[in-house]
């Protein structure tokens, strides 16, 4: 945690040098709006509007691989527990061939102890 905190006030130093550092006053126009503003200002503004629609456009995929994780999470958990009840199926029939009750109780993830003597 510290280390962010060292690079954010780095960052921070640099970006309050290259502020003092450009103070000329440029003006900037696009299509018929003109602004005017110190070079620092402008180029803040022009990255940060960029963060902003780079982080907007690549939102979606992150939501999209966020909701298979989850769902691939809940398939992982179902198959566990499937395979949970073939490898008690398959000590059953080592042992003693089950009854239909019994493999009812392991389909229902109902088996306890005394099942097994």
């Amino acid at each position: 945690m510290i280390i962010f905190f060292i690079v954010g006030l780095s960052l921070g130093v640099v970006s309050v040098i290259f502020a003092l550092q450009n103070t000329v006053v440029v003006t900037i126009s696009f299509f018929s709006w003109h602004f005017t503003g110190s070079l620092a200002l402008i180029l803040l503004i022009t990255i940060t509007s960029g963060i902003l629609i780079t982080t907007l456009l690549l939102l979606p995929e992150f939501i999209n691989n966020y909701l298979k994780y989850k769902n691939l999470k809940k398939e992982n958990k179902d198959l566990a527990e499937e395979l949970r009840k073939q490898k008690e199926l398959t000590v059953f029939a080592k042992n003693t061939p089950p009854t239909e009750e019994e493999i009812s109780k392991i389909e229902h993830g109902a088996v306890d102890d005394t099942v097994h003597q």
